[in-house]
């Protein structure tokens, strides 16, 4: 459990309460079963966690909580853990990178991985651009394709702050990875910096020998354009 506070406790409560088995059903079919879900869609449990989350923001050791609602089994609590550190993202520094690590690597899937790198790990590289180079190379260089995807990803915000160098040499030193999670990830960021530079994207684009889908992702902006 994660404590015996009475926030927390009111909160697990209310959560419990709002179980919906039906929906749990079809949300954990949409999961590939990967997942048990309270059967809670996100604008409800955005309500219902909104105090929740006030409250939270106002404890200094938050990790613990953080950790703990990872812990619990309905796929809810770990929307909500994501919820919380997305509003406290800006001060997020290079002492979470362990955390936000450890959250990358545990349960992963698409739908907690995409919103942790591309705004956890986006704003604490931001800050901290040395563990791009001392962290951000263990990501790239390991076998483990979520943190391979969170670093292809930590850029999608940046806009007209992606370092394009680090972007396309990401992309390089990943591109071989036969794996769906990458080769999207790296059509959708393609993609999404398209959007602020289309000419430097698509020059790297036809200079790379990409799989058909991150090519094909990489250009539905630029073909816009073009169009």
């Amino acid at each position: 459990m994660i404590g015996d506070k009475k926030m927390v406790s009111s909160f697990l409560i209310q959560m419990e309460e709002s179980r919906n088995p039906e929906n749990a059903a079809a949300m954990k079919k949409y999961m590939k079963n990967l997942f048990p879900f309270l059967g809670i869609k996100a604008s409800e449990r955005k309500k219902l966690s909104k105090t929740f989350i006030q409250e939270l923001c106002a404890i200094k050791d938050f990790e613990s909580y953080v950790l703990n609602l990872w812990e619990l089994p309905e796929r809810e609590y770990q929307y909500v853990a994501v919820d919380f550190l997305v509003k406290k993202k800006k001060l997020l520094d290079e002492s979470h990178v362990d955390l936000i690590e450890s959250l990358i690597l545990t349960k992963s899937w698409w739908d907690t991985v995409d919103p942790i790198a591309s705004h956890l790990v986006g704003a604490i590289f931001s800050k901290s651009p040395a563990l791009v180079q001392r962290r951000g190379t263990d990501w790239v260089n390991s076998e483990n394709i979520w943190l391979q995807r969170s670093m292809i990803l930590f850029q999608l915000k940046y806009k007209e702050k992606t370092d394009k160098e680090l972007l396309f040499s990401i992309i390089e030193r990943t591109k071989h990875i036969e794996e769906f999670f990458i080769q999207k990830a790296i059509g959708w960021a393609l993609r999404e910096y398209s959007k602020t530079n289309p000419a430097d994207v698509g020059r790297f684009i036809e200079s790379q020998s990409l799989s058909n889908l991150a090519r094909k992702e990489g250009l539905k902006h630029i073909e816009k354009v073009i169009l």
